[in-house]
């Protein structure tokens, strides 16, 4: 394998324009070879930034060198250190480009500046120069003591952002060159470009030439091809869009005092495990997760839901655009990001209409006259002693679907405690169960007493069913014992899964609840569509 430093030597020197990204830790290192770039900027200010302190040298460069490590460790391909000044004079970077060697870290870019730096963009006409010679000499230092002849040092040239004109610049950079330097980073505080191709120009390709068009960034990158510039750094965008979306999410998890509406927009957890290398996760679920998920899902979706007219004239209620995405693909994608991968849907109206990957579709040929207790039972062959049972027209949260999945019962419905949730159209079931939801953070044992399609006498519900439960081993039995009983009724096409549900409870089977309040809702009417659109934003 080749090795890092040279990889970055092979960058610099190549005959094409070629880019690095800005990181500042090992997984946006990771992030950003993951991208496809062929090295990192490891950046200064951006290293300075996840500190918490100024790039002001606030932060060490033995700290400096310790992130750089774990940003070597997490990626194979070279990393430049923006190096700052050499953190000192020509001791310091000797035992700089050591310690930078035995970290496997390739190159090291310094800046003619004085100890300690000032960002180049802060009062930049007010930043002194380093002397010239003084330069040189910790340029010659660097290379007469590092061990691998391919490790890069570039000398950066501050001439144009400390206002002192193209002449000094180019001064600067010959100088430099003649000390060893093995490439130039030329910078400048213009938005516009000019003065950059302009030293491109004269400099004539004397050495690769670098540049780091922060401020000049609309700038088309052909024009920088055609000046023949070796190399483009984006010095600080990782870190810049990364903390645009904390500062955005903190704000919004403050207001909301919650991170439901929040959660599905993020990274998963698991996407983080797999920017850390865990190649071992699904071991970690065993152990940190109880056991592995092996749970299969039934999707009840054989209505037309004729309250949404000519939208599903063509197609089942389940098939209807909701956000861009059918809400059926909506509903599958939610089981598999958390590992429920086998799904049946029961589907009647319109069935040729599905087009939905990795579901195994079974068909209610009775689906004009029967109800949803007679679309479950056209699903009997794919039970399982652990699955899902979810109405087709709901829209749910993730972790609805999460906490189902950690809650003891043989069978658990979800009853949402709201009882004036605005999102609830329709007529929702309601739930009647042995003790009101308390909001307690920790798991409630409650019991369904009964569901009902209206309210009964003067006992206020506990709340409203939404479609959706948790079935196991046991659980499975009841239901398909219930079926079997309710098969013998004259009514038996009219009935729901409440119904089911109730049969069950009256032959002495306990039927577990878990409260959630809000974060869900189902789709009944054309009035429910702009609803449902501003949920998936």
């Amino acid at each position: 394998m080749t090795s890092k430093c040279k990889q970055l030597r092979a960058l610099i020197e190549s005959n094409t324009l070629e880019f690095i990204l800005e990181a500042h830790n090992g997984i946006s290192a990771t992030i950003v070879e993951q991208a496809g770039f062929k090295a990192i900027w490891g950046s200064g200010f951006a290293m300075s930034a996840q500190f918490g302190v100024r790039d002001s040298n606030e932060a060490s460069w033995t700290q400096v060198v310790d992130m750089l490590e774990f940003m070597s460790d997490a990626t194979s391909i070279p990393i430049l250190l923006d190096g700052d000044t050499g953190y000192g004079n020509f001791n310091n970077m000797r035992r700089l480009v050591s310690k930078l060697e035995q970290r496997e870290i390739a190159g090291v870019c310094i800046e003619d500046k004085q100890f300690p730096k000032i960002n180049s963009f802060i009062d930049s006409n007010k930043q002194p120069l380093a002397d010239i010679d003084e330069f040189s000499g910790k340029i010659k230092a660097g290379k007469d003591c590092q061990a691998d002849d391919d490790f890069c040092i570039i000398a950066r040239v501050e001439a144009l952002i400390a206002g002192w004109g193209l002449k000094e610049a180019l001064d600067r950079a010959e100088a430099y060159r003649m000390a060893g330097a093995d490439g130039i980073l030329i910078h400048s505080k213009s938005h516009r470009p000019d003065e950059i191709l302009e030293f491109a120009k004269e400099w004539s390709n004397r050495l690769p030439l670098a540049i780091v068009p922060t401020k000049y960034y609309s700038t088309p990158t052909n024009a920088f091809r055609k000046a023949n510039i070796s190399l483009v750094i984006w010095a600080n965008h990782m870190i810049r869009s990364s903390t645009k979306e904390m500062i955005k999410n903190s704000k919004k998890i403050y207001k909301s005092e919650s991170v439901a509406d929040i959660e599905e927009k993020i990274s998963t957890v698991d996407k983080i495990f797999n920017l850390q290398g865990v190649d071992e996760l699904s071991e970690a679920q065993e152990r940190y997760l109880g056991e592995k998920i092996d749970v299969s899902a039934i999707v009840l979706a054989a209505t037309r839901g004729s309250e949404l007219h000519e939208l599903t004239q063509d197609k089942p209620k389940a098939m209807i655009n909701i956000g861009g995405e059918a809400l059926l693909a909506r509903t599958v994608k939610q089981f598999k990001k958390i590992g429920i991968n086998k799904l049946a849907v029961v589907a009647g109206y319109k069935a040729e209409s599905i087009n939905v990957s990795g579901i195994d579709i079974k068909i209610n040929k009775d689906y004009e006259t029967g109800n949803e207790l007679m679309s479950l039972s056209y699903a009997e062959e794919c039970f399982d002693n652990d699955m899902v049972i979810t109405y087709g027209d709901l829209l749910f949260r993730e972790h609805i679907l999460r906490d189902l999945l950690e809650v003891n019962g043989e069978i658990v419905i979800i009853v949402d405690s709201a009882l004036d949730n605005p999102n609830m159209t329709g007529s929702p079931d309601v739930a009647y169960c042995s003790q009101n939801d308390d909001r307690s953070p920790f798991m409630q044992n409650i019991t369904l007493k009964k569901l009902s399609s209206k309210i009964e006498g003067d006992i206020e519900p506990s709340g409203h069913w939404i479609g959706m439960m948790r079935v196991r081993k046991d659980g499975r039995r009841w239901i398909e014992t219930a079926i079997n009983e309710l098969k013998t009724s004259s009514n038996f096409k009219e009935l729901t899964i409440p119904d089911l549900l109730n049969h069950i409870i009256e032959n002495g089977n306990t039927v577990n609840v878990h409260y959630i309040n809000g974060h869900w809702l189902d789709v009944n009417s054309i009035n429910d569509i702009d609803a449902a659109g501003d949920f998936t934003q």
